[in-house]
């Protein structure tokens, strides 16, 4: 495995941008959520958002990037250290997804409206966790998932049959390569190594052995 490939095969993601709001003692939370796969990225959002709120007192952030997380900000944005980011990143960091692996590629950021009573350090680290966590209760999710591509020369003649028949096994089936002697089929699965023997078998049945399987490049794509 290349060293710079992550070691996560599926992770859980937003399906799509999210606003939340929630009142605690006359203080208003406003929590955006955003998908991000970057840090600029996540900065563009931060920024844009305290244009929109100018007036708002503060703009605390917290997001998790990359499919095993390695990169993971918060900011306190003004209210007193550790009341607020480090809140929010928890909130995002222990989020259960169930089989679709850990929440990542996220962004949250909650403006707050002061309303004239304080909350204390323990009401802060307790609000802040919330707006992120209800927030998080009513948005949309997705699993993502690692395909590793793999392509098999085949003749002309038989690489269409091949590209229906492997389809309708389930297999992923990207733009076959018409080249000038042959086809070079391509075909996505899982990256597991119990996925790769799988493919191996199927192909073996339905080429006669004849097939060549060659592992390639891989990407993510959502799992609809």
């Amino acid at each position: 495995m290349n060293t710079n490939e992550s070691v996560a095969t599926r992770y859980t993601t937003l399906r799509s941008d999210s606003v939340h709001e929630l009142e605690i003692k006359r203080s208003r939370f406003i929590t955006y959520l955003f998908r991000v796969e970057s840090e600029s990225a996540a900065r563009e959002h931060i920024a844009a958002l305290r244009k929109t709120h100018f007036d708002a007192r503060h703009h605390c952030t917290a997001f998790i990037l990359g499919p095993d997380r390695m990169t993971q900000r918060s900011n306190d944005d003004g209210e007193p250290s550790g009341t607020a980011g480090i809140p929010m990143l928890d909130a995002l960091a222990k989020r259960e997804t169930g089989d679709d692996g850990v929440l990542t590629d996220v962004l949250a950021v909650v403006v707050r409206y002061f309303g004239g009573i304080k909350l204390g350090a323990g009401g802060l680290v307790r609000a802040y966790s919330e707006a992120v966590s209800s927030a998080l209760d009513q948005a949309a999710l997705l699993p993502r998932q690692r395909l590793r591509i793999y392509t098999m020369p085949a003749a002309h003649a038989t690489a269409a049959r091949y590209e229906n028949e492997l389809r309708a096994a389930g297999y992923q089936i990207e733009p076959t390569q018409w080249l000038a002697e042959s086809a070079l089929v391509h075909i996505g699965i899982p990256d597991t190594p119990a996925a790769a023997d799988e493919l191996h078998t199927h192909v073996a049945t339905l080429t006669a052995g004849a097939g060549k399987l060659t592992a390639a490049d891989t990407r993510w794509v959502d799992l609809i």
